[in-house]
């Protein structure tokens, strides 16, 4: 009890740090405008690839806010991205987001930023990033069932398919959140203009990865059985709870690099000594 206490107050400490408090805004307003974009990017990588994207999209629907997906669908269905010009637009646009990412863990961390050329580059290897964990969650969570029926019904597997399959359903999701913590702790460490240990990271990843999913579900029940937006901003009310959500996962982000950046200094701080 008293290392979860002391747990709790170290994050209450680390939520009333002011950059905590002001950061996840500036995040919230560029993954905002980025996010059509990079879905749009996605979904026309998918269609090069020749991979369909009803397994994300599904996945979608079943833990986001019923309001956020009327905005984002489009971008799902919509026409895509056909010339390399705008594939290139696309990026630019969508590295709004990563590129807000690393200003913010320098800006906690209290490291001095490079170059603003050397950021942008940064950027969009973070946004690659994001692309890749969006396309390896489809294949796992999407379309690793069918995947894996296809495997199994070659003829010298039939014997163990039953128990292999059990196995990939109980596996599925932990597989899932593993890759999710990677690829977040990924994130943080790239978004720092010093090279800082990856060690360093796993608090804030682990943090990160498993509120988000947490949060996600919660806002996203509350936002379609309770809560009442459109009585207070009518035709605005898709756009607020698409607004709320990105900000509540911004705000996470944040904490996470916050967090990391306090493990990092105390553990400094006992090495100077």
């Amino acid at each position: 009890m008293k290392r979860v206490k002391k747990y709790i107050n170290r994050i209450l400490n680390i939520i009333g740090r002011p950059e905590v408090r002001i950061l996840p805004g500036q995040i919230a307003f560029f993954v905002v405008l980025s996010a059509v974009p990079l879905i749009a990017l996605i979904s026309s990588l998918g269609s090069m690839l020749s991979v369909s994207l009803d397994g994300l999209l599904n996945m979608f629907t079943d833990t986001v806010p019923e309001a956020v997906m009327n905005i984002l669908e489009p971008a799902f269905t919509g026409p895509s991205f056909t010339a390399g010009f705008s594939i290139i637009l696309g990026f630019i646009v969508a590295s709004n987001g990563t590129h807000s990412i690393i200003l913010a863990s320098n800006l906690l961390f209290k490291i001095e930023t490079k170059d603003y050329l050397r950021r942008r580059i940064k950027a969009f290897f973070m946004l690659f990033v994001l692309v890749l964990l969006f396309f390896f969650i489809v294949v796992i969570l999407g379309f690793g069932n069918v995947i894996l029926k296809m495997v199994l019904s070659l003829e010298f597997l039939k014997q163990i398919s039953k128990y292999v399959y059990t196995i990939f359903i109980l596996l599925k999701w932990p597989t899932a959140i593993i890759l999710i913590f990677f690829m977040v702790k990924l994130l943080y460490t790239m978004a720092l203009d010093q090279n800082i240990p990856s060690k360093y990271m796993n608090k804030g990843a682990v943090f990160t990865t498993c509120c988000c999913l947490v949060i996600t579900a919660l806002y996203s029940y509350y936002a379609s059985n309770f809560a009442n937006y459109s009585k207070f901003y009518g035709n605005l009310a898709n756009i607020v709870v698409l607004m709320i959500w990105v900000y509540i996962l911004a705000y996470i982000l944040v904490i996470g690099i916050a967090i990391n950046s306090d493990n990092y200094n105390v553990e400094k701080n006992v090495i100077n000594k």
